[in-house]
């Protein structure tokens, strides 16, 4: 019987985190978390859920914690999902979004070089869409892809373009294999309430179950490439099992606005008009917004034979079911919902 295949991962209590998990545990993998804290709140949770999980308590910020982290893990693959990574949170604290987003990035990639683990590591980092911005000039007709023109409009997104240009830096500095992917808005069960989509849908089951009478929300224009994360946690395994290391976009290649994600979630539960259950506030606006953002996954789609699964409707759909057992009391909280 051959060893297991280890993989270190960071940001275990996220919605990526969650599915990454199940993913590498249904492949064989002995996983490693990390996590933050002696007391961290998720803890329990975390354990409950993934029972076979190897927590270590390291921190991005703390090298010194990374080193031993990896010393223990000995790992074949880390994946690096840990960031400060809701939009609206990153203005209200830029520098912890730089600290952590950024700058632990390279706290990762250096405690690889320092524990001589960098010719065993496959390295996958967590780029995203914000990295691009959405504005009329740097917007390619048919989607973004890996050579698009970079425009970040929030902290997180300019945190997330150090991280993104770091890592491919080590990739060409020492020659390490670090691969990036720039992941569009995806979405699903394990989704933070912070996050508009499961704002939207905890609200509509709220509605149906009496629970609630409205929801309030910022701006309903902006236009987003959403896909099912479940689709874009296997895309990040596919990524780190190419031959070579390298950047690639998981999108869905379509783009709805708020509106759009409103109206299929109140069908959901037979509301066709759905306005007079949604009430805007300027708190939750931005101070500057993302227009539209549009994905081309043609190379994840040619290279890696990456294809998602789940459509638009089908991931709305999905996700106000959820929603309606969660808070019938039918089934558990995940971990993020904690």
């Amino acid at each position: 019987m051959t060893n297991p295949k280890r993989a270190f991962v960071t940001g275990i209590t996220g919605q990526d985190g969650g599915h990454l998990v199940e993913l590498l545990h249904s492949e064989g993998y002995q996983i490693y978390g990390l996590i933050r804290g002696q007391r961290n709140a998720r803890r329990e949770a975390v354990e409950r859920e993934f029972p076979f999980l190897n927590l270590i308590e390291a921190d991005l910020t703390d090298q010194t914690s990374l080193i031993n982290a990896l010393t223990v893990a000995d790992p074949h693959e880390v994946y690096n999902l840990g960031a400060v990574s809701h939009v609206g949170y990153s203005f209200r604290n830029p520098q912890l979004t730089s600290d952590i987003t950024a700058k632990g990035v390279l706290n990762l990639l250096e405690a690889v070089r320092i524990t001589g683990l960098a010719e065993q590591v496959r390295f996958y980092q967590a780029s995203t869409s914000e990295m691009f911005g959405g504005l009329d000039y740097n917007r390619p007709g048919p989607g973004y892809n890996e050579d698009s023109l970079f425009h970040p409009r929030s902290p997180y997104g300019v945190a997330k373009l150090y991280a993104h240009w770091i890592a491919r830096n080590y990739r060409e500095s020492y020659g390490m294999f670090v691969s990036t992917g720039i992941l569009f808005n995806h979405e699903g069960e394990r989704r933070g309430l912070e996050f508009v989509t499961r704002k939207i849908t905890n609200a509509v089951a709220g509605i149906h179950l009496g629970l609630q009478k409205e929801i309030v929300l910022g701006d309903l224009w902006p236009k987003r490439d959403w896909g099912y994360a479940g689709d874009y946690v296997r895309g990040m395994w596919q990524i780190l099992q190419h031959s070579e290391p390298d950047d690639f976009v998981l999108a869905t290649g379509e783009t709805h606005s708020i509106e759009d994600f409103l109206t299929l979630a109140f069908a959901e539960i037979g509301i066709v008009d759905w306005r007079p259950y949604v009430r805007q506030d300027p708190q939750f606006m931005r101070p500057a917004e993302v227009d539209i953002l549009l994905g081309d996954p043609s190379k994840a789609e040619r290279v890696l034979g990456w294809k998602r699964e789940v459509d638009f409707r089908g991931l709305v759909s999905r996700m106000v079911a959820h929603d309606i057992q969660l808070r019938s009391g039918e089934i558990a909280p995940a971990i993020t919902e904690h």
